[in-house]
């Protein structure tokens, strides 16, 4: 059970760099611009001052990567793990409807990818099995903006006087409020949500497997903001 939805969750939130997809949505800038270029994003803004040893990490690996002329994705797939890291760690004390937030508009994005193309959503979710996509190359300006300003909103508010703290007791409420959500989708979609934790197994599938990865999502999202956000936050625990 656990193990199943670590999987699930870690495939939907992998591509969660966004503030590089908008860079690379732009001009390649001079190595001295690149921050100047970031810093039009919220999200960046908020690495920026919360995390200045990694800011200047990122800066200078993107410039490295860039001189050497690696190709856009390439730059976008070595930047998002640190990226994905750190705002995993910071789900787990943003306030519950900053997480609920989050989610709902991770999940937002995944089915506007999908409205493009069943492959394309597939490579959104699972970068690491086709490849991965710029979805700012696919998705209308107020998506990624809400998308920014929620990625931002959640940081921020995890260091704010709303600060969340999780208990052992909420990790187990956690897990009760899950298992019946994945008992509905294994009944639906029998062996086939074995996919979700093995999606090298998913090609030919990418349909499918961007349906069940919705469909589990909008059953914890409809819980109630308290249940959804700490199912989220041990969903992502695993990742910290």
């Amino acid at each position: 059970m656990n193990k199943t939805w670590t999987r699930i969750v870690i495939v939907v939130v992998a591509a969660a760099a966004v503030a590089f997809w908008v860079f690379f949505d732009k001009q390649r800038a001079p190595e001295h611009q690149i921050d100047t270029t970031l810093n039009a994003m919220p999200a960046w803004q908020v690495i920026k001052e919360q995390e200045p040893a990694l800011h200047q990490r990122i800066l200078d690996q993107m410039a490295a990567l860039q001189k050497a002329g690696e190709p856009e994705q390439h730059i976008i797939d070595t930047i998002q793990p640190q990226l994905l890291h750190l705002q995993m760690s910071r789900l787990q004390n943003a306030p519950d409807a900053n997480v609920v937030n989050y989610m709902t508009i991770n999940m937002e994005q995944t089915a506007a990818i999908q409205k493009v193309s069943d492959d394309a959503c597939f490579r959104f979710l699972y970068p690491m099995v086709k490849g991965g996509v710029n979805p700012m190359r696919m998705l209308d300006k107020d998506l990624m903006t809400r998308r920014m300003q929620a990625d931002a909103d959640m940081m921020r508010a995890a260091y704010g006087k709303d600060r969340h703290t999780v208990t052992p007791a909420e990790r187990e409420a956690a897990v009760e409020d899950v298992r019946p959500i994945m008992k509905e989708l294994a009944d639906k979609y029998g062996e086939d949500i074995q996919l979700l934790q093995m999606p090298e197994k998913a090609v030919g599938k990418e349909k499918l497997s961007c349906d069940m990865v919705q469909a589990m999502w909008a059953k914890v999202l409809a819980l109630p903001e308290q249940k959804a956000a700490r199912v989220i936050r041990l969903a992502v625990s695993e990742l910290e």
